[in-house]
């Protein structure tokens, strides 16, 4: 988990390539990455945060 200062919670390509690159080496160490958060702020009503495993970017 990591925040973004910027308030803005949806992950840039970085934040995309470091999830792809964690899930990978946790495979070969056989330890599972369960889930890749970044906090924000958002308006009323909306999350403060995206999780990169219901965007889809982890292996089912």
């Amino acid at each position: 988990m990591h925040n973004h200062p910027s308030g803005d919670p949806p992950p840039s390509e970085a934040d995309i390539k470091v999830t792809r690159d964690l899930i990978r080496g946790g495979q070969l160490l056989k330890i599972e990455v369960l889930d890749h958060i970044v906090m924000g702020q958002t308006g009323e009503g909306q999350k403060g945060y995206t999780s990169l495993r219901e965007l889809g970017y982890f292996f089912a």
